[in-house]
C-alpha cells in the first residue's frame, strides 16, 4: 500500500516537472531568480517543520512587488508543489506511521478538497478563520500544559483506535475541504492528531502526502494561464527542495519532548495569523 502511493507520488513529481519546464521553454520563460531560490528555501525549511510556506511567501512577495497580487496563488501553489511532493517522499519512507491511517487519512483530505470544496465555499471565510484560530490557539494551551506536566502529554501513539480513527478521517475531510477557501491545513491537521495521542512525528507524512497530491493537480491550472511568473515559480521549488531536506533530517532527530514545543509554536502561530486575518477588512474585488 505505501509503496503504491511512493509511486504515485514519483509518477506525479515527473509529469508535474516536465510540463512545468516545457511550459517555461515555450513561453521563453525558463531561468531562475536569485531572491526566488532564496525565498523557496527559506518558506520550505519552515513548511518542512509544519509551519507552511504560503503565509510567508505571500507576505514577503507583496513587500517585495515581485509579481502583481492576480499572480501570487498561480505562483506559490505551482513553485511549492514540487518541495511537498519531496516532503511526503522523505517523510513516508523514513517515518514509521500505520499505513492504513496513513493512506486513509491522505484519502479523505484530498476526497474533502475535491468534494468538500463546493459546501466551504458557501461558508462565510472570516467565521471560518475565527473558529480554526480560536480553536488552534487552544489546542497550543493544551500542548503547553501537557509539556508543563499540568495535564497528561500521550502522542506517543503511531496508529490509532477505531474510534479515533474514524473521528480522524472525518476530521482530514474537512481540513481537506476548508483548503479550498484559503485555510491551510497543516496546522489544523498536527493539533488534530496529536490531540488524539499520535506522536507528532507520525502526522508529518499524512500532511505532506496530503498536500503532495493536491497541490500538483491545482497548480497545472495556473501553470496554463496567463496569471503566473514561471521563473518565480522554478525558483521557489529549486530553492526549496535541497531546504526541505534539512528540514525533514531535523524533524525526523527530534526529541519528542522538543517536538512537542515545536507543535505548540507552529498551532499557537498559526492561530494568531488567521485570527489577525479574520479581523482584517476585506479587500475590495
Amino acid at each position: 500500500m505505501v509503496k503504491i502511493l511512493l509511486l504515485v507520488l514519483a509518477v506525479t513529481a515527473v509529469v508535474y516537472t516536465v510540463i512545468l519546464v516545457r511550459t517555461a521553454v515555450r513561453r521563453d520563460a525558463f531561468g531562475l531568480r536569485g531572491e526566488g531560490v532564496l525565498l523557496g528555501a527559506v518558506t520550505n525549511f519552515f513548511d518542512t517543520l509544519g509551519i507552511g510556506s504560503f503565509a510567508p511567501s505571500t507576505a514577503w512577495i507583496k513587500l517585495r512587488k515581485l509579481v502583481p497580487d492576480s499572480h501570487i496563488p498561480g505562483v506559490l501553489i505551482s513553485g511549492h508543489a514540487l518541495p511537498t511532493i519531496a516532503q511526503a517522499l522523505i517523510y513516508i519512507t523514513l517515518v514509521e506511521v500505520d499505513p492504513v491511517l496513513l493512506v486513509a487519512s491522505i484519502a479523505a483530505s484530498v476526497a474533502g478538497a475535491l468534494a468538500g470544496a463546493p459546501i466551504a465555499l458557501r461558508l462565510p471565510v472570516r467565521t471560518i478563520q475565527i473558529s480554526v484560530g480560536i480553536a488552534l490557539l487552544l489546542a497550543g494551551g493544551f500542548f503547553a500544559a501537557a509539556n508543563l506536566g499540568l495535564m497528561p502529554a500521550g502522542g506517543d501513539a503511531r496508529s490509532l483506535p477505531p474510534l479515533l480513527f474514524a473521528a480522524a478521517l472525518v476530521g482530514a475531510f474537512v481540513t481537506g475541504a476548508l483548503m479550498t477557501v484559503g485555510i491551510g491545513f497543516y496546522a489544523p491537521l498536527l493539533a488534530m492528531f496529536s490531540l488524539m495521542g499520535l506522536n507528532p512525528i507520525a502526522v508529518f507524512p499524512i500532511m505532506a502526502g496530503a498536500g503532495a497530491l493536491m497541490m500538483p493537480a491545482s497548480a497545472l491550472r495556473f501553470i496554463k494561464s496567463d496569471r503566473i511568473d514561471l521563473k518565480l515559480a522554478l525558483s521557489l521549488a529549486i530553492g526549496g527542495i535541497p531546504a526541505v531536506l534539512v528540514a525533514a533530517y531535523i524533524v525526523k532527530s527530534l526529541p519528542l519532548a522538543t517536538l512537542r514545543w515545536v507543535v505548540v509554536a507552529v498551532v499557537i502561530y498559526t492561530g494568531v495569523v488567521m485570527l489577525r486575518a479574520a479581523s482584517r477588512r476585506p479587500e475590495p474585488a
